[in-house]
Formats: structure tokens, sequence, C-alpha cells
């Protein structure tokens, strides 16, 4: 036996704003309903959908935009971050979503939700690495994080020339 209600606000695996969902008795009354992202499917709610459907298409418009606006400072930047390594080159820990997203803070100046971050595993290899970031309305970035190790960071340095004006 399922309720049918009218979501309010976005509902992640659910549905959106506007949308009128049918789910079991008890997840309705205990979560849904409680925590305000839904209301029971009646003729008020019915008519209260379609303002909500406006509104979910303008704020969806807006989010696309910014979104749109962050992939592109996102799309080909390289982020460098240095690891502590044994004498055999293996990483002390990892590279997690929390740490990619501190770093993207620092060095571009974007703050990203760690959620967005793809990443099947943590990094735990030196190297570069490809960041697939999912933003909101379906618009995908990728950046390059590139993985260093401590003390190659003073002879990558010693290596690059300098320009000379």
């Amino acid at each position: 036996m399922a309720t049918k209600l009218l979501l309010i606000k976005d509902v992640q695996d659910l549905g959106r704003s506007g949308d009128i969902v049918s789910v079991r008795p008890g997840y309705a009354r205990n979560r849904l309903v409680p925590m305000g992202s839904a209301v029971f499917a009646d003729k008020n709610a019915v008519r209260r959908q379609a303002r909500l459907q406006e509104e979910r298409i303008q704020r969806a418009a807006e989010e696309k935009q910014e979104s749109e606006k962050v992939a592109s400072k996102l799309e080909g930047q390289t982020i460098k971050t240095t690891v502590k390594v044994d004498h055999d080159g293996h990483m002390y820990g990892s590279v997690s979503t929390v740490d990619i997203v501190r770093l993207v803070e620092e060095q571009i100046g974007m703050v990203l939700e760690k959620h967005s971050i793809q990443l099947k595993h943590p990094i735990k290899q030196t190297g570069t690495s490809s960041i697939v970031v999912k933003l909101p309305e379906g618009v995908v970035a990728a950046f390059h994080l590139k993985v260093l190790a401590e003390g190659a960071v003073e002879e990558e340095e010693a290596v690059e020339p300098t320009a000379t004006p």
C-alpha cells in the first residue's frame, strides 16, 4: 500500500520539488512529512504543484548557469599537492574527496561539495589523476590533480627553467 505525496523539496533518489510520488506509509509519516520535504497529495497540494514546478524550472535554469560558470573555471586546471612518502615511494595515507575539496578551495578559490567529486577510491599513489566533478543540473567538469612526493617538489622547482624578460 503506497501513500501519495507532493514533494516540497528535492529528495535524493526520490524526486524533485513539485513531483507527486508514491512511497510507503512509514517513510512518508516518519521521514518526509516531519522534515518538511513533502505533504500529503490532496486537492490543495495538487493546486500547489503547478507553482512548485514553475519555481523548480526557474531555480534549475539559475543552477545550470551557475554550474556552467564553475565548470568553465575548473575545466583543464591542474591542482598540485604534496604528500609524505616512504623510502620506497609509497604514500603515507591517501588523498580523499575531502582533501580535494580543500585543495580546490585553496588553489582556485572555489567551494565544492564533497559528494560532487566522483572518486571511486582515494588516491594512494603519486602522479597525475583526472578528477571528475558532477555539478547540479547534469553539468560535468574535469580537472587534473598532480600528487607529488615531498622531496620531489624541490627537485621539480630546481628543474624548471626561469623565464628571462
